[in-house]
């Protein structure tokens, strides 16, 4: 069942292989991303956001750091991170480094993802690329 989810984090993560969404994601996949919230359903939308991380991060490697399936249920914790060289959510490049940790759990249908849900410490991430100050500030 993981076969899927897997493939989505080595070829379409790591290897930039978009093409794959098409296999590996149902058409009326839903993807529940806080920073994303408006990109479409379906592999397109999948490709769409990929798309959007890795242009702002075109150096990015996602790690997998651990696997949880039972049933129709897949879970993935993953380290993440690379150096922002490309804009970011209409940013500017900070040319910084930053890493995160986060989670995708997925919902399998017929060998395919049906839908993803992704936590991650998007704060943490964007505090490293100094677009996020927290704590009193001078």
């Amino acid at each position: 069942m993981a076969d899927a989810a897997r493939r989505y984090a080595d070829e379409v993560w790591n290897g930039r292989n978009m093409d794959a969404c098409d296999e590996i994601f149902t058409d009326d996949h839903v993807y529940h991303d806080p920073l994303l919230p408006d990109i479409p359903n379906g592999p397109e939308g999948v490709k769409q956001r990929v798309g959007i991380y890795v242009g702002a991060i075109p150096d990015a490697r996602l790690t997998e750091d651990e696997w949880v399936e039972t049933g129709d249920r897949v879970l993935l914790r993953w380290t993440w991170g690379g150096t922002n060289s490309g804009e970011l959510l209409g940013i500017p490049p900070t040319n910084k480094s930053a890493s995160t940790t986060g989670m995708h759990f997925f919902h399998m249908r017929d060998g395919k993802i049906a839908e993803t849900w992704v936590h991650f410490d998007a704060v943490g991430f964007l505090t490293q690329l100094g677009l996020v100050k927290i704590g009193p500030q001078d």
